[in-house]
């Protein structure tokens, strides 16, 4: 049996279903530790009912961390009670093991601004959330929500008291706000999102929601057509629905004009606006000067060798016996130039919680004893660990007729050793398998992890023969009909992968086939997609369900590098980028029934349309099978949960709620 058959048990109960609804947030009791510093119930009713999420911290007095506690003793800070929500509507955050302590840094490793997600995810606090087992979502920023019948109404109820980080109320202004001068405005560089269309059953016809304040602290989202996943959808697609409109109206250029806001935009170190809004609108959470609702916030400038968030004092949630979140102080992610470095600074101590890949396996568990720290392993539900994306609309003529052949794809897929590349690159953790769905996971294939897997270098250069590459340079390199050189260009944000490039690059050239390796950072690589720049790209594919989290699979905007001007084509509404044909064009009328279907079993059906014609058409190409995630945390620090799913859906590590963690002395 393969190492990596099956996922673990609790993924195939998150993804044997698509929840049509969304569960209640039920706070169980966690076991108290005698030893820690630190010394509700929600109604779970059927549709058209009120769903709550996580309110009530019934009679416990609050308490509070001793940092804040000194602030508030002294004048700088409100008291504690004054910054939580009302009493009822605190949220009580779930512990895993115990009640922890306050105080102590979570120390981490990062490459800068670039590396925004690293921090972004862990301390997000989305609108709604995936609950533990996958199967749906919960209340989270906000506190409850009903939804009518045909799942064309949504009243979502907020937390009555509650404040940003400075201190300014949270309330519904803020999520009208959100919608009407910076979503649907498109003011921070992303197109209106999907999850806010819905899709007429009979025509195809796509209709905008609208968005309407009930009260301060109610607001109603109404479709035209029946959305039944539009909360799951928002929690992955938009999970903020909401910004704080009294920092926005001093930055944006509606409000302050053009000229003021491009000054703005120079004080802060930007060139011009577009990029200065995209990053306060959407990467936020680095910048000191913007409120948050999340446990840390910033506190210096993120390009600074050691970025460092703290505790937010008005943070809404506590545990069970009315401590206020987040037990730790603060984040200090440190800057490091080579990857190397993040491995050698945890077996120091130096980083008591990082995160690592399969190539990192052996040495992490050869020195947990010595370095004091335990690897806890998170599966995930990726198609591979090392594969290649062909941008199926690369500007050059020549490649992208190439990279549309299926026989080209075939080649470089036959054509490289899966074994030696999941020995090298993944420690033999990884089988020897083509990019696919895993079993247990919805739209699971039989047979599809071992299409074009075997290694035949012989009709791969057939095949390469075949369709027309058979001249060659000086250098035996292949040339194009018309005598161009046959050249792919590996575009990669990572050092990490420096081993995994190379193997390729011997295998591609092995076969005729030039091949270069350039690495550019994150935000470069992200501008080079927008521009169609980025012909080859070993980016992982990972999907928990295509209804859930489409953007991979199917060309919604510009993300995924296989479908490249694709996206661009359907996020413009047809006015710039490539228009889809073919099975492509197929992928997203399937798509469109999906936001239409009225049940699970019809979102189902239509789900696994769309992964067959993946697998017809192998777009992304796999070399070595899925691996975990490696945790690598230090034995002081407590309450991570060591049996959840490492997926972007459920926000990675952001999954594990960490403003529960906690650090011994």
């Amino acid at each position: 049996m393969r190492r990596q058959r099956k996922l673990l048990a609790v993924l195939l109960v998150i993804l044997s279903i698509i929840s049509a609804g969304c569960t209640n947030n039920n706070n169980s009791p966690a076991p108290s530790n005698s030893a820690g510093e630190p010394s509700n119930d929600n109604k779970g009713t059927n549709k058209e009912e009120d769903k709550g999420g996580g309110g009530g911290a019934g009679t416990t007095a609050a308490k509070e961390a001793p940092m804040l506690a000194k602030l508030a003793a002294d004048g700088t800070l409100p008291p504690l009670a004054e910054r939580l929500p009302v009493q009822a509507d605190v949220m009580v955050e779930p512990v895993v093991n115990e009640i922890g302590r306050y105080g102590g840094d979570w120390t981490m490793a990062w490459t800068g601004p670039g590396d925004k997600w690293s921090v972004g995810q862990p301390t997000e606090e989305a609108l709604f959330r995936f609950n533990k087992d996958g199967s749906g979502v919960e209340p989270n920023v906000a506190k409850s929500y009903e939804v009518n019948e045909d799942s064309t109404e949504f009243i979502i109820h907020l937390r009555e008291g509650m404040k940003w980080s400075d201190g300014v109320p949270f309330t519904a202004d803020d999520v009208l706000f959100y919608w009407e001068h910076m979503l649907t405005k498109e003011t921070f560089g992303k197109a209106i999102y999907d999850a806010y269309y819905s899709v007429d059953p009979v025509t195809g016809d796509k209709a905008l929601a609208t968005v309407t304040k009930v009260d301060d602290y109610t607001f109603k989202v109404v479709h035209k057509y029946p959305s039944v996943q539009f909360l799951e959808r928002v929690a992955i697609d938009n999970k903020w629905f909401f910004a704080p409109a009294h920092f926005h109206k001093t930055i944006l250029p509606e409000f302050v004009g053009e000229d003021k806001a491009l000054e703005i935009a120079k004080q802060w170190g930007f060139e011009d606006t577009t990029a200065f809004l995209k990053e306060t609108g959407y990467y936020y959470w680095l910048y000191p000067q913007i409120p948050t609702l999340r446990p840390w916030v910033a506190k210096n400038d993120p390009n600074s060798d050691q970025f460092i968030m703290e505790r937010n004092p008005y943070y809404w949630k506590t545990d069970k016996e009315g401590n206020q979140l987040p037990y730790m102080d603060r984040i200090v992610a440190t800057k490091i130039q080579d990857p190397s470095q993040r491995v050698l600074g945890t077996l120091a101590g130096d980083f008591n919680l990082s995160t690592f890949g399969a190539q990192d396996f052996t040495v992490l568990k050869e020195n947990e004893k010595k370095g004091d720290f335990r690897v806890i392993t998170w599966q995930q539900p990726a198609w591979m660990t090392s594969g290649i994306q062909l941008n199926q609309t690369i500007d050059d003529p020549n490649l992208r007729k190439l990279f549309q052949d299926i026989r080209f794809r075939e080649a470089l897929s036959i054509g490289v050793n899966r074994t030696e590349i999941t020995e090298i690159v993944t420690n033999g953790i990884a089988d020897p398998i083509q990019a696919s769905v895993q079993e247990g996971l919805v739209g699971y294939q039989e047979g599809w992890a071992d299409q074009w897997s075997s290694f035949d270098p012989e009709r791969a250069n057939s095949l390469l023969d075949e369709i027309g590459l058979t001249k060659r340079d000086k250098n035996d390199f292949r040339l194009f009909p018309d005598g161009k050189d046959v050249t792919l260009t590996i575009m990669d944000s990572s050092e990490d992968s420096a081993n995994y490039t190379e193997l390729l690059k011997k295998y591609y050239e092995d076969m005729g086939i030039k091949t270069n390796v350039k690495l550019v950072d994150q935000a470069t690589l992200q501008e080079l997609k927008y521009s169609n720049q980025v012909p080859v790209s070993i980016e992982n594919i990972s999907v928990v369900n295509v209804a859930y989290r489409p953007d991979a699979l199917v060309p919604l905007r510009v993300l995924t590098p296989w479908y490249g001007q694709y996206g661009l084509y359907v996020s413009s509404g047809g006015k710039e980028g490539m228009k889809p044909e073919g099975d492509i064009a197929k992928i997203l009328e399937y798509w469109d029934q999906i936001k239409a279907a009225g049940t699970t079993e019809e979102i189902n059906r239509l789900g696994d349309e769309i992964v067959k014609l993946h697998m017809k058409n192998q777009w992304v190409i796999g070399y070595a099978g899925p691996t975990p995630t490696l945790i690598a945390a230090s034995n002081k620090m407590g309450n991570i949960p060591e049996d959840l799913i490492w997926a972007d859906e459920f926000r990675s590590l952001g999954a594990a709620h960490p403003a529960q963690f906690y650090l011994n002395p």
